[in-house]
């Protein structure tokens, strides 16, 4: 079924990336996955880039991975408003814009509330959300636009 990339494992270092690019005070007092106190953003991104070999690149608002970046969201944003380049998959989660641009699986954590998505991906590609068990929660055929319910997705396949 192709490539599969736990962005969740461990989860404490996903928890940290969203802190990052969403700026909350989170990233000041979080924890790295072998115990150590996390106490400036820098050391988010470097706890980030450590647990994810395939991290590319940081900043203060944004993290890139291979298929995947991951921006603070700037102020409020509608669908029509998510800035989701032709060929991606995009979403508003917690504060978070998750990019997403290569096909594979992606599992996610703490995924919480409502949030606008862009499926401008080629016409007719269908993403999948995923329930905790693996069976389909729902799917969006390109080009599509809303609002969803993240509350639980647990894992997705743009394509």
């Amino acid at each position: 079924m192709g490539e599969h990339v736990n962005i969740a494992k461990p989860a404490a270092l996903l928890i940290a990336a969203t802190a990052l690019v969403a700026g909350s005070t989170v990233a000041a007092t979080a924890a790295a996955p072998d115990g150590t106190r996390v106490t400036s953003v820098q050391q988010v991104a470097d706890h980030v880039l450590a647990g994810h070999p395939k991290a590319l690149s940081s900043s203060a608002d944004q993290v890139r991975y291979d298929g995947l970046t991951l921006t603070k969201a700037q102020g409020k944003v509608s669908a029509k408003d998510l800035d989701c380049a032709y060929g991606h998959l995009c979403m508003l989660v917690n504060g978070t814009k998750f990019d997403f641009y290569k096909c594979q699986t992606w599992t996610v954590s703490n995924w919480t509330g409502n949030g606008p998505f862009t499926n401008n991906q080629t016409p007719g590609t269908v993403a999948r959300f995923y329930n905790q068990d693996g069976s389909v929660r729902w799917t969006s055929t390109a080009y599509e636009a809303g609002t969803a319910n993240w509350d639980p997705v647990y894992s997705l396949r743009p394509c």
